[in-house]
């Protein structure tokens, strides 16, 4: 079976089309007679960097190791040329023609968004993200969500595993994240989730009477993503794609109170992975 590392670049192009049209990666795999797993690493690579070619098998680029550092510098709107500056102060060594071809090889600057910037105590973001199936706390499996609330100056983050995603947990989950963190952030960027918004306009946003009630109860401006703008919400969605990926991948838990227990746990430990800004909440 060969690795996606392997695959050709028409394939490869393919799987990504499929995928982005909605197709279902069982479906891609069916379709496209590729195993599941490489069509799964093709899109979770995708979504990961962007990269819409596969991995050539002969020697990588010396700028490969220098695509983190590339996407961000691009999310601040800098020319290439200011980026090889940049990158030179760090101790980048190859060329600028090496620099320019693989901007354009990969079509990082058409896939890069423009990085929102917030000040502390400023905004946050929320969504829900489905986790499958999990055991609820009357020990019923059944479909599963993780609530993130994510702090957008120092990318701390609240999460809360529900079961429904109804406008009174949704609205619990805003109040269980606020008592978490000690305060309320000025805005809350959102999605236009149904629990949340009725009317998906971005200039006159009807809001769940409930969910207005609360947010003027704590005094906090509720702020929709304007559609077909993901960007504005990345924060968060980087939070859930976070949590499944290093504390529900590979973990099974038997009861609600251990995944609750142990999610507690972790999230201490990730939040402490970088410095977390006390000023974020004021």
């Amino acid at each position: 079976m060969k690795s996606y590392y392997m695959i050709g670049t028409a394939m490869y192009t393919t799987i990504l089309t499929l995928h982005k049209q909605g197709i279902s990666q069982r479906k891609i795999a069916r379709t496209t007679n590729t195993h599941r797993k490489t069509v799964r690493k093709i899109i979770e690579r995708y979504e990961l960097s962007k990269i819409e070619t596969p991995i050539p098998c002969n020697r990588p680029s010396s700028t490969d190791s220098w695509h983190e550092e590339i996407i961000s510098l691009l999310s601040d709107q800098l020319s290439t040329v200011r980026i090889f500056e940049k990158l030179q102060e760090n101790g980048y060594n190859s060329s600028y023609s090496s620099l320019s071809r693989y901007v354009r090889k990969h079509n990082i600057k058409k896939n890069t968004c423009v990085r929102f910037h917030t000040e502390a105590g400023e905004e946050a973001q929320v969504d829900f993200g489905d986790i499958g199936k999990k055991f609820d706390a009357n020990g019923k499996l059944r479909k599963a969500y993780v609530f993130n609330m994510r702090l957008s100056y120092s990318r701390f983050d609240y999460y809360e595993v529900v079961f429904d995603q109804t406008v009174k947990t949704w609205i619990q989950c805003h109040i269980n994240a606020f008592r978490h963190f000690g305060g309320v952030p000025k805005i809350i960027k959102l999605d236009n989730l149904k629990a949340g918004i009725l009317n998906a306009n971005f200039y006159e946003p009807i809001y769940q009477k409930e969910y207005k009630r609360m947010a003027d109860h704590y005094n906090c401006l509720l702020s929709p993503c304007r559609p077909y703008q993901p960007q504005e919400k990345g924060k968060v969605e980087s939070g859930i794609k976070y949590v499944k990926n290093n504390f529900f991948a590979g973990r099974e838990f038997s009861t609600f109170q251990e995944m609750s227990r142990h999610l507690e746990s972790w999230l201490v430990r990730a939040n402490n992975r970088g410095i977390f800004q006390q000023k974020d909440i004021k």
